[in-house]
């Protein structure tokens, strides 16, 4: 056994351990240095705040890979591939976060309902609990009205006398697996014209693909549908997972629509699929003549980035002119993404987590041409929702970014300057899963919940 001064990390050598699970790789490598949850036994524990984040990822990854010969660690390249290395990395993660959530209170309200943060004190408002089923997406209309569009195909409107029956004639929506009514959107000259934008799951037979469609809200009915995108009948696929899907405009008028790999990850990097991409168009559903493939017999016109495995948080800086998005990993590896022209994520070549079934992957540090993150969450807080902080009602949040997340049930900070996150903190946690962020034209934070389905408001402190 050889310990790590630096790291505390100490590693006994073994048969190569082949594509063996990361849970049977810690036990015969680790465990009898390290605890069977990285508390420490012969060698320090693993759960020390000075070696948490994903910033120290790297310097565990080439400790393992290249040894600490200083610190009488011998290199274990011959031992176990690069995808185990990466593997026990995540593995490390997982033990961390669980650690954390032991040890650290959760940022939730107190019992006169508020949440103390870094740069504000907010309460925490419960601004629809009843009479809505799992809330997917949230908008605001010009007149102050909340526009709910729930999962099963439902759209509602909330304003101070309460929540509406569902608007009529909606579009009907495959609601199976992860379908249904996934993401809503103003046209940017919403006011003058009533377009709303609409994303869902949209069935041929047995086979489904999502779909985009315009339409107005007259006398609580939708009227003067238009369907502004959708993929050829042979590219539908019968899976029901990884659909995205947001919508977004930017300063331009340019429409941005996320879709998931729908369970088929090759196929993100496979241009001529709708699947695993962000595509751009116009208001309209036309293709911009500057889209960067739209000249490729090989590429879908409307395509702007792609390898994306399942992006469902995406957010338009107008300050900055940036285009950001949150997009699930596999087990561990969540990105935020700045998104750019013909830019490739690199989905499913590289990543910075592992399979479901506790086997290694991608390592995320192979030599490639790919986009990284500019934040990766390992563990996992399956991301969902991100919105920018603007407006009066928190001044000390403007510019900053919002990610929800469902199995982390938790709303962080981020603030990124130069491309780096330079704060981080977790404003809100342990009230339900997170489904969508976003916020309202006076600045305070509106918050879609799963489990329960509820819609809850970040407002400032009286």
């Amino acid at each position: 056994m050889f310990l790590s001064i630096t790291l505390g990390l100490v590693w006994t050598a073994g048969p190569s351990a082949g594509a063996q699970q990361v849970q049977r790789l810690w036990v015969e490598n680790c465990a009898s240095c390290h605890g069977d949850q990285g508390q420490g036994a012969n060698a320090r524990s693993l759960l020390r705040d000075e070696v948490m984040g994903a910033e120290h990822d790297l310097a565990f990854y080439k400790a393992i890979r290249e040894g600490l010969p200083d610190d009488g660690m011998d290199a274990y390249d011959d031992v176990l591939s690069e995808e185990e290395t990466w593997s026990l990395v995540v593995h490390i993660r997982e033990l961390q976060e669980r650690a954390r959530r032991e040890r650290e209170p959760a940022s939730r309200p107190n019992d006169d309902g508020y949440v103390e943060t870094t740069h504000h004190r907010y309460r925490f408002e419960r601004v629809v609990t009843e009479g809505i089923e799992i809330p997917w997406a949230l908008a605001f209309l010009p007149d102050g009205r909340l526009l709910i569009a729930e999962r099963p195909g439902t759209v509602r409107l909330h304003d101070d006398s309460g929540l509406s029956e569902p608007v009529e004639d909606t579009p009907e929506v495959v609601h199976a697996g992860q379908g249904g009514l996934l993401g809503v959107a103003l046209h940017p000259e919403h006011e003058a014209n009533g377009w709303i934008y609409l994303s869902y799951s949209h069935g041929q037979g047995d086979r489904m693909m999502t779909r985009v469609v315009r339409g107005r809200i007259e006398d609580h009915r939708w009227a003067d549908q238009e369907v502004i995108f959708e993929a050829p009948e042979e590219l539908y696929l019968p899976t029901r997972q990884h659909y995205g899907c947001r919508l977004v405009f930017d300063d331009e008028g340019y429409l941005f629509i996320a879709i998931g790999d729908r369970g088929r990850p090759d196929h993100a990097q496979e241009r001529y699929r709708p699947n695993g991409k962000i595509h751009r168009l116009h208001d309209d559903g036309s293709v911009p003549s500057d889209n960067p493939f739209v000249d490729e017999h090989d590429a879908m016109a409307s395509v702007w980035s792609y390898g994306h495995r399942n992006p469902q948080g995406m957010v338009f800086d107008h300050d900055a002119g940036e285009l950001w998005s949150t997009e699930h990993g596999p087990r561990g590896g969540d990105e935020l993404n700045l998104i750019e022209r013909g830019g490739n994520y690199g989905w499913p070549r590289v990543s910075h987590g592992i399979n479901y079934n506790n086997t290694p992957f991608q390592t995320p540090w192979s030599e490639h041409d790919y986009i990284d993150p500019v934040k990766h969450w390992t563990p996992s807080i399956a991301a969902c929702g991100l919105a920018l902080g603007h407006g009066e009602a928190f001044p000390e949040w403007q510019g900053d970014l919002f990610a929800g997340g469902l199995a982390g049930q938790v709303v962080e900070r981020l603030r990124v300057r130069d491309g780096e996150i330079v704060e981080r903190e977790r404003i809100l946690e342990r009230m339900g899963r997170v489904r969508d962020v976003i916020t309202a034209p006076d600045g305070s934070i509106y918050v879609a919940l799963n489990d329960p389905h509820h819609v809850v408001r970040l407002a400032p402190a009286e």
